[in-house]
């Protein structure tokens, strides 16, 4: 029997680099979507060639999960996406106690759901951040498709309204 591994880059594929820090980014800013990077010269007479930038392999599906997280659902549909996205945007305004804190992680559980690349939640939790009381840290931990190694990171979502306990 003959098995074949596929790379991390065939597994979660790759596409356009639209936010430039996978670890701190909590919103996006729409005016400057693309990122360009240098590539190599292949017998071109350009002195600095340029080209958007990608990303592929697991940064690319944490990419496309903060991504998610960050699309109100619904917003796409004119693109004929209307379930992407998540509803994370609802709690914008909202106190940050326990209750919000708690449809925070569901509403990351309900976007997760939707992404056929995740094979397993192994775990999504919701805190508040210790330095800004009006941002929820919300920890994700989850097993992808065809992956032994879990894909663990965390995003903030700032409810930008009042402080609970």
């Amino acid at each position: 029997m003959l098995t074949v591994v596929a790379s991390a880059a065939e597994l979660f594929g790759a596409d356009l680099r639209l936010l430039g820090n996978l670890e701190r980014q909590s919103d996006r800013d729409r005016g400057s979507d693309l990122f360009v990077a240098k590539r190599p010269v292949t017998g071109s007479a350009q002195s600095d060639p340029i080209d958007l930038e990608t990303i592929a392999g697991r940064d690319n599906l944490q990419h496309a999960l903060l991504l998610r997280f960050m699309t109100r659902v619904g917003e796409l549909a004119i693109l004929g996406h209307p379930d992407y996205g998540s509803r994370l945007s609802e709690l914008i305004g909202e106190l940050n106690d326990d209750t919000r804190r708690n449809l925070a992680k569901l509403y990351t559980l309900e976007a997760l759901q939707a992404e056929p690349r995740v094979a397993k939640v192994i775990s999504v939790t919701a805190t508040q951040n210790a330095a800004d009381r009006t941002r929820v840290d919300v920890n994700v931990k989850l097993q992808a498709i065809d992956s032994p190694t879990p894909l663990n990171f965390v995003f903030g979502v700032y409810t930008g309204g009042a402080v609970g306990p």
